[in-house]
């Protein structure tokens, strides 16, 4: 399942090698033929977007987004446990269910970096890779919808993504997430006052990651952020 690993590309830093082989990647996803027609166009806005800008002002938009706080965060432990103990179990247990499709990582990377997460996902059969994606689906449509509201291209892929789950986010609980989250930081005194703040979604551990059920407590867990049952 070429397409996942391919979505998980478009999300990593904007290099020249990636943005000149976009219109192989964007035929490949079309060759395999798994993304809705409505996604599969939006991937095409995307590259096409992409294509017409200058890499060095698409470098400093993706630093701008994924690297200067965590709304936008791509590693997904990050909005489920913050800095807490249990994010570095959490780890471990996602570590050694990549291993179990031959992925491995080096000390550099860190496992729950969404890109990473696709790339396993591309070992996996259709159905598993979907049912997957399916335990943290309510977070990363969240991360989406937020980039969505701030106009940023990088929705479409999120939103790609989304179609590729087994279930459909909870509409109601990520609008009410996303309407009670603090707005982007503005000043360098903002964004440090943000990356000490307490996690955005406090849940619980996740729980046996071994059995390919990497996310199993993300909705739980917007639900306690949200003040939901």
């Amino acid at each position: 399942m070429k397409t996942f690993k391919i979505l998980g590309l478009l999300l990593t830093y904007p290099e020249g090698s990636i943005l000149k082989a976009h219109k192989e990647l964007l035929d490949i996803i079309k060759n395999e033929d798994i993304l809705p027609p409505a996604a599969l166009k939006k991937i095409d806005h995307f590259i096409t977007a992409q294509n017409n800008k200058d890499l060095l002002e698409i470098q400093e938009d993706y630093v701008d987004l994924f690297d200067r706080g965590r709304a936008y965060c791509l590693h997904l432990f990050e909005h489920i446990h913050g800095e807490s103990r249990d994010r570095g179990q959490a780890m471990v247990d996602l570590i050694e269910t990549y291993k179990t499709k031959g992925v491995y990582i080096d000390n550099n990377e860190l496992p729950d970096y969404l890109p990473l997460f696709m790339e396993y996902l591309s070992h996996c059969s259709f159905q598993e890779a979907s049912e997957l994606l399916g335990d943290a689906i309510d977070v990363i449509a969240t991360i989406g919808k937020k980039l969505e509201k701030r106009g940023s291209i990088y929705a479409d892929v999120f939103s790609a993504i989304e179609a590729l789950s087994s279930v459909k986010p909870d509409k109601t609980k990520i609008a009410q997430a996303i309407a009670e989250a603090p707005k982007d930081p503005e000043t360098l005194e903002e964004l440090d006052e943000e990356w000490k703040e307490a996690e955005a979604f406090s849940g619980d551990p996740v729980a046996d990651c071994n059995s390919c059920n990497a996310f199993p407590n993300a909705t739980e867990a917007l639900d306690k952020q949200i003040g939901g049952a």
